[in-house]
């Protein structure tokens, strides 16, 4: 089983992730995650904290000579910001300070609510974690599970298809292609008209003290036939998927495939026709069985069909505005104009890397329920055969 946990605050020393199940004979750096959190620390629209910070990861178990080991591995991204911090977030007793507790709720964010289920009366020990400073560390896991299914040619690629409004068009561009397109955009985009407006309309937010949200898209090309599962509704990959993106900060929708449009629309223009060419298996495909349409967006009953996977995420504007709302402070009640935290004012396209990251661990767990194995080349047997099997049927 592919599991993690992730531990540590926004102002804290670190953020720490414990990732248990991954086999042994995957090649691993720590160049190759710190790819991913640089795109995650980039994006047109990103505040002042992404000037102090310069995210790293170190790899301090798991690993040996490049290779994971089978053991559980542990991932560090350090805050740069801690020693500003150290005694404000010290986990000492004698470093109390009730004089600059946070007792202002700001609307939008887990301040209020998270006090109230725990009983806090600084709310700095809610936003402390809730804070989506926490993505950085699952960018980091993502990277480790796109790096293993990369081994078995499945690409996980994330882009910003609307920015405050402003929808791309996609482009018939193959993976390579359109992975090279989002990466020389500054807001993660395939469209360069998209993209100018995109821009425009990010200056204009920020020049009115206001922010703005999107939608992201993640596509999953060269997944195999089966899996996830129909049998139990938490086997399903599309409810983990949609769980996962909904667990990014900020998020409130969840698309897969056509998504909310099929409603609008009679069957005959949703559902997929099934087509079978043998000539697509004597060229090596997988399988014999195609669609000429993807609306389903490679899931049908909760399993893969062997299309590309296909998974958008609605994020709502920060909520945290230069232009303060109006809110209530937790323990004198008196009316007032929330509180300025640090912020940006639109991190849409560094939410399509955390979607891309969170879309890729569910996908890297699926695919080793379904194959196994200890080691990648236990792993690879074991997949080869059911590829072997998926030619013939």
């Amino acid at each position: 089983m592919f599991r993690y946990l992730t531990a540590g605050e926004s102002h804290g020393p670190q953020l720490t992730a414990i990732v248990e199940g991954m086999p042994s004979g995957l090649k691993l750096t720590e160049a190759e995650i710190n790819i991913d959190l640089a795109r995650r620390q980039g994006g047109y629209g990103r505040g002042g904290r992404m000037k102090i910070e310069t995210d790293r990861v170190r790899v301090l178990s798991g690993v040996r000579w490049g290779e994971t080991i089978g053991s559980p591995i542990t991932l560090v991204v350090e805050n740069s910001d801690w020693v500003n911090w150290e005694e404000r977030m010290s986990p000492y007793a004698e470093h109390r300070d009730d004089s600059i507790r946070v007792t202002r709720a700001r609307p939008g964010h887990a301040d209020l609510p998270g006090a109230m289920k725990y009983c806090q009366s600084d709310v700095r020990n809610i936003l402390e974690r809730s804070s989506a400073r926490e993505t950085a560390i699952r960018v980091a896991v993502g990277a480790v599970a796109k790096a293993y299914l990369s081994r078995f040619g499945i690409a996980v690629t994330g882009c910003v298809l609307e920015l405050g409004g402003v929808k791309a068009k996609r482009p018939e561009l193959g993976v390579k292609a359109l992975q090279e397109a989002i990466a020389s955009s500054p807001v993660y985009t395939y469209d360069p008209e998209a993209e100018v407006e995109m821009m425009a309309a990010i200056d204009r937010a920020k020049a009115a003290g206001d922010t703005l949200g999107g939608v992201v898209e993640v596509r999953v090309t060269g997944v195999p036939v089966g899996l996830g599962s129909h049998v139990q509704w938490d086997r399903r990959l599309d409810a983990r998927l949609a769980a996962a993106v909904m667990s990014i900060q900020a998020f409130k929708g969840v698309e897969v495939g056509a998504g909310f449009e099929t409603a609008r629309l009679p069957g005959s223009k949703v559902h997929d026709e099934i087509f079978f060419d043998e000539q697509l298996v004597a060229r090596g495909e997988k399988t014999g069985f195609y669609r000429k349409t993807n609306r389903a967006g490679g899931l049908e009953g909760g399993i893969t069909n062997g299309e590309a996977i296909v998974v958008c995420g609605a994020m709502k504007p920060i909520p945290t505005l230069y232009q303060p709302l109006q809110s209530v402070d937790i323990l004198t009640k008196e009316p007032f104009e929330a509180t300025v935290e640090r912020s940006d004012c639109c991190a849409v396209p560094a939410a399509s890397v955390v979607a891309e990251a969170v879309v890729a661990i569910e996908i890297a767990t699926s695919f080793m329920d379904k194959f196994g194995g200890d080691s990648v080349s236990e792993t690879a047997r074991n997949y080869s055969s059911y590829i072997e099997y998926l030619r013939e049927f």
